[in-house]
């Protein structure tokens, strides 16, 4: 107990109505598994593994579509099927006692032809290609700029998932807002070349992300929805000229909605020093500014999300490669234990255990590797 109350990760914290033992959230995490877009069985011993009581878990980004996919095997919660295969995991995760989100994206031009229904263009804000900069060896396809008057039925399509991710279980959604995918292509101008109403002004380009939000929250109610942010990051060719702005505005709009649950924010790129990874700590303006629970992301160790925390900085933090490499990773940070060194060539293979489900735990040490994480 002593360990626990001096270790600010591993306080109890309520965020809106539910019941968190401690502060180590699983970050969404594509892990391209979910064979013709449906949840696998395997999904669920890959989740419950990392479930604790009062911890939690994100889902890798789900989409909300046909058109949403722009990668291998990724799963989607659009379809009756994908909801019914989704029922088992959710439960697998909350007989561990945890608390399960479902990420719902739209990948928008973070895609191929191959990926789209009949070989079509993907869709975007604009008609302007990824660079092949962007990602070595990956050439994404020309989208198709978006008329207006299709946008509403996009904004159902992130509505009709959150009503199908409550139906499968899920205690609640994350709006991926983030990350160079359709929604952040609308809201940077990096990205967003409009001359309509859903582009030029802040206001305009971030229209239709609060159009989902707005429309979300109709649907299963503030205290289920979050949203995933990156103002900082300029990722897949979105970029913002003026990202505070961005970002202010966006919690604005969250906070129109009494009890919307969380802001999921990104750090900016960090830089290393001293063979340590820097952490800019840019949020704090946000976070004080949001009403509802405030999740910090992007690089933390267990030292750095101590900290954080305990200067209230944030009130939760998500953990990705960490998480993903060390089932077990609330219980190392108590105990101080070494971690799992995660292994990149293995984070989008199909495989449903190497690199997914085979990374041992602490009491498995002596079947697995186990090295200080770098």
């Amino acid at each position: 107990m002593a360990r626990q109350e001096a270790m600010p990760l591993l306080t109890p914290f309520k965020a809106g109505r539910l019941e968190l033992a401690h502060r180590v959230v699983l970050a969404p995490l594509t892990r391209c598994r979910s064979y013709g877009n449906v949840p696998q069985p395997h999904a669920a011993v890959y989740y419950s593994q990392r479930a604790t009581r009062g911890g939690l878990l994100i889902t890798e980004a789900t989409g909300v579509s046909t058109t949403a996919q722009g990668y291998p095997e990724t799963p989607g919660i659009w379809t009756p099927e994908q909801v019914e295969a989704w029922k088992p995991i959710v439960d697998a995760v909350h007989r561990k006692g945890a608390l399960f989100f479902c990420q719902m994206w739209h990948v928008g031009r973070v895609s191929t032809n191959d990926f789209q229904p009949d070989g079509q263009a993907p869709i975007s804000s604009t008609d302007k290609q990824i660079s092949p900069d962007a990602e070595p060896g990956m050439v994404y396809s020309k989208p198709r700029r978006l008329r207006a008057d299709e946008i509403p039925g996009i904004v159902d399509d992130f509505r009709r998932a959150a009503r199908n991710a409550v139906e499968a279980g899920f205690d609640g959604v994350e709006i991926h807002g983030a990350n160079g995918y359709l929604l952040e292509q609308f809201m940077k101008d990096g990205a967003n070349d409009r001359d309509d109403e859903y582009g030029g002004s802040l206001e305009n380009r971030c229209r239709f992300a609060v159009e989902v939000v707005d429309a979300v929250v109709g649907e299963v109610g503030a205290h289920r929805v979050g949203i995933r942010l990156s103002p900082f990051l300029d990722y897949m060719d979105c970029a913002d000229s003026d990202p505070a702005a961005l970002a202010g505005y966006m919690v604005r709009q969250l906070n129109k909605h009494d009890g919307f649950l969380y802001c999921h924010m990104v750090e900016p790129r960090m830089a290393v020093v001293d063979g340590r990874r820097q952490i800019p700590h840019r949020l704090l303006p946000f976070r004080k500014a949001f009403n509802g629970t405030f999740i910090a992301a992007g690089g933390y160790d267990r030292e750095e999300g101590n900290k954080v925390v305990a200067e209230g900085y944030t009130d939760l933090v998500a953990y990705g490669r960490l998480f993903l490499a060390n089932p077990d990773l609330p219980k190392r940070f108590e105990l101080g234990a070494p971690l799992n060194k995660y292994d990149r060539s293995t984070f989008y293979t199909q495989d449903p255990v190497v690199g997914y489900t085979d990374y041992p735990f602490l009491d498995e040490e002596n079947n697995g590797p186990a090295a200080n994480d770098a």
